[in-house]
């Protein structure tokens, strides 16, 4: 009997950690799985966080929680709500890292939609509020923003 897809997802977030992250995904992701991290296609946040955009296969899985742990100490990450119908699962919670370059800390919401076929994760999508996770290896430097067509522009 196949395992239900919700069951396959928390199997694998389960098992993100570095030395846990290559056994979980060649047991549990597709061969050609898709898996889009933040964005479809972004070279700028790519240079700060490099495993975001789309890529195909079980490697992107064990290179993003391999980097991850790299570039953040992972004080929190927990899932509030995790959900499927068919083939597709839903899951929401938030997490805290702390930045290992500045010690900076970021907690943030995410989201993911999977999609699991026979077992196997075929489709991920992982999102995050990049602007705060960014910013948590921000040196120094000021944007200058105008959001509001009307209205004045500020610093962040």
């Amino acid at each position: 009997m196949s395992a239900m897809p919700t069951d396959v997802v928390k199997d694998f977030l389960q098992n993100t950690a570095p030395d846990k992250v290559q056994a979980a995904a060649r047991r549990l992701v597709a061969d050609d799985a898709t898996y889009i991290s933040l964005n479809f296609d972004n070279p700028e946040l790519k240079k700060i966080l490099p495993w975001t955009g789309t890529s195909k296969g079980q490697r992107p899985f064990i290179d993003t929680g391999t980097r991850v742990a790299g570039y953040w100490t992972i004080e929190e990450f927990n899932v509030t709500e995790l959900f499927g119908a068919g083939e597709n699962v839903a899951v929401f919670g938030s997490f805290r890292y702390r930045s290992v370059s500045l010690g900076k800390v970021v907690t943030s919401p995410f989201s993911i939609h999977a999609k699991v076929r026979d077992a196997k994760i075929v489709y991920f999508q992982f999102m995050e509020d990049t602007f705060a996770s960014a910013r948590s290896f921000s040196k120094k430097g000021k944007w200058t923003i105008k959001t509001d067509p009307n209205g004045p522009e500020f610093e962040v």
